[in-house]
């Protein structure tokens, strides 16, 4: 090969090797470049995932607020809050839409205190949180909230004009965006059923991403979430301890009320007084103007006592025209001055269609006259009576117990009853029974006289009916208290009949036990024989019970029918003791609501209507219709 062809072929080589260089060249700035953008996309989406975590995190933190019982305003304050630290928002707060005598506005229902929020309250005429926002109905913010529609701003006095209408200084919204980096204010609407108002967010961007305005949306529907839960929570709540028709308390809440105020008493030795009020002649009004009238009466004596009773005060409805005050730290005669004053203004204000209504009350104080919580409760009822039987419409102060309550008749019966022998209880019952009655009742369980009487019945009653469920005595006595407080019994009357419902179905016990038990249809015979339980119980158990003997009569007739069917004497109508015939129509709406070894349970409302139908004929009219109302009664108590 020549010189030049040598030249020749190594400047082809040279060529080859420089293209080959610049293709490497080429390629590789392909790739660093693909690098590049690779790398961005990465940074990319990793603050995509941090920002979509740091979201999660921040929901799951607003629902952990939500389900928590902590007041809806800490829950709300910890919930915006949430939105400053990895969000970098400068503030955020809630805005609500309010009502007054001056017309409709807008004030802050959250409060942060941070730098930007001192500021802020800088450049106003009022403090911030003191802030009555007159936002315009004609305004862009105003039509923002009704429309709820995602709205920003861009922070200048404009915006101000909006918020603070006449309430701000022109010269520091400069010096606040000169000092700070607020940049836009971000509106998004929070409408509910309770709530009608905005979450404000202060923030450093000039301009929301959609992804930002997504969130800040599902933040402000879980805001109302947040405001419906608490709302719905503090219904239920109010409506456990509340009684519908006067929205006073309910007889629950005054008898936990009425125990913990007594051991309050005790501890701190300062007297309550406790008034017992019963509007007079309820009957009277609903016979002669309708159940509709007796409502609005019982209303009103309920708007009365409200508004005559302090915000320590515990002013109950306890029955269906009984209610109940608690006074703490007031003393007799301050409780004669407050009675006197709740029973003057009723007087006072007249029910439409019915006219003047009155009350009879009685007052009683814890420690002046007694340091026995339901000995309080029984002295306080004896002066209402008394009141009652007097003339009506008075105030009495009742005095200190002097004669046996009807919880010691019944507890000395069954003391006597255990300890005659008289029935055939096991005698490990016999003898458990025997010890609770005769131990003092502070020191068996803690509760009261009634309840250790109606756990010692619920016991007896298990003994011969496996079905009986706990808490039924004690439902037996308050109805039928109910419905003779609706036939204006007297005191006296009404504690035979609380005596003779713990003891009338005693005779049941003396029954062969097959036979209670028997599942088949009962046989003449075994009729006959289930028919001699109030005999058994009038005069095999109770009759050597001298104490008692006026009860006797009562519990003998249980089961006589208004239209002669019943038995064991075949009376009828008016023959048949009033309170004979409450406790029949208490112990058949009980029966039919239990399971039985033939059926199963009726629903409350199947036995109503069972009982319904025996109007004029097991029951009087007059008693079933008085049954009935106390039922609805009851449950609204």
């Amino acid at each position: 090969m020549g010189f030049f062809d040598w030249i020749k072929n190594s400047g082809e080589k040279l060529r080859r090797v420089e293209d080959k260089i610049y293709q490497q060249r080429t390629d590789f700035v392909e790739i660093y470049q693909r690098n590049l953008d690779l790398e961005r996309e990465i940074s990319q989406r990793t603050e995509e995932l941090h920002n979509a975590n740091q979201t999660l995190l921040t929901l799951e933190h607003v629902w952990d607020m939500m389900n928590s019982s902590r007041p809806l305003s800490s829950v709300l304050e910890t919930i915006v809050s949430s939105l400053h630290g990895e969000f970098r928002y400068l503030y955020s707060c809630i805005i609500q839409k309010q009502l007054d005598s001056k017309g409709e506005f807008f004030a802050f229902k959250t409060y942060l205190q941070n730098d930007f929020s001192m500021k802020l309250d800088g450049c106003l005429k009022t403090p911030l949180f003191e802030t009555r926002l007159n936002i315009k109905k004609d305004s862009s913010l105003y039509e923002t909230v009704e429309n709820k529609k995602f709205r920003y701003y861009t922070i200048n006095e404009d915006i101000f004009s909006l918020l603070f209408p006449e309430n701000y200084f022109p010269e520091k919204i400069t010096e606040l965006k000169n000092t700070t980096t607020v940049k836009t204010l971000m509106v998004l609407p929070i409408v509910s059923k309770e709530f009608t108002g905005f979450l404000a967010v202060f923030s450093p961007r000039e301009e929301p991403k959609d992804s930002e305005i997504n969130f800040l949306n599902l933040f402000a529907r879980q805001i109302e979430l947040a405001i419906t839960i608490a709302n719905l929570f503090e219904t239920v709540k109010k409506q456990a301890v509340t009684d519908p028709l006067t929205e006073l308390f309910n007889r629950r809440f005054y008898e936990d009320a009425l125990a913990r105020e007594a051991k309050r008493a005790l501890r701190l030795n300062q007297p309550f007084t406790l008034i017992s009020l019963d509007l007079d002649k309820l009957k009277h009004i609903n016979d002669m103007y309708g159940h509709s009238a007796g409502d609005a009466a019982i209303k009103a004596v309920a708007r009365v006592i409200n508004k005559n009773s302090r915000s320590v005060d515990v002013p109950s409805r306890i029955g269906g025209e009984e209610f109940a005050i608690i006074l703490p730290g007031v003393d007799s005669q301050g409780g004669l001055v407050a009675a006197e004053r709740i029973r003057a203004s009723l007087e006072a204000e007249p029910v439409e269609i019915v006219g003047k209504i009155t009350a009879s009350i009685g007052v009683a104080t814890f420690i002046e006259q007694t340091s026995n919580p339901d000995e309080l409760v029984e002295i306080a009822d004896k002066a209402m009576y008394f009141a009652k039987q007097n003339g009506r419409n008075q105030v009495k102060l009742a005095e200190a117990a002097d004669e046996i309550s009807w919880q010691e008749v019944a507890v000395d019966a069954f003391v006597q009853i255990l300890d005659n022998h008289k029935i055939p209880f096991s005698e490990s019952m016999a003898n458990d029974l025997y010890k609770k009655l005769q131990t003092n009742q502070e020191k068996t369980s803690g509760s009261s006289t009634k309840d250790l009487l109606y756990n010692v019945v619920d016991t007896i009653s298990k003994s011969y009916a496996p079905q009986h469920q706990e808490g039924i005595t004690k439902a037996k006595v308050q109805l039928a208290s109910a419905i003779a407080k609706r036939f204006d019994l007297s005191k006296g009357d009404v504690d035979k009949l609380k005596i003779a419902m713990l003891l009338y179905d005693i005779g049941n016990i003396m029954l062969p036990n097959d036979l209670l038990k028997k599942t088949s249809p009962l046989t003449d015979d075994e009729k006959a024989t289930i028919t001699k339980h109030p005999i058994y119980a009038a005069q095999e158990i109770l009759k050597p019970i001298s104490h008692v003997s006026n009860i006797i009569p009562i519990i003998e007739h249980h089961h006589e029918s208004w239209d002669g069917t019943g038995y064991p004497s075949r009376k009828k109508g008016d023959d048949i003791p009033l309170i004979s015939q409450i406790i029949l129509i208490v112990d058949s709406y009980y029966a039919m609501t239990s399971d039985r070894p033939y059926r199963k349970a009726y629903s409350e409302a199947e036995a109503v209507n069972e009982i319904k139908k025996s109007r004029g004929k097991k029951y009087s009219e007059e008693l079933t219709d008085e049954f009935v109302h106390a039922i609805e009664d009851l449950k609204r108590m």
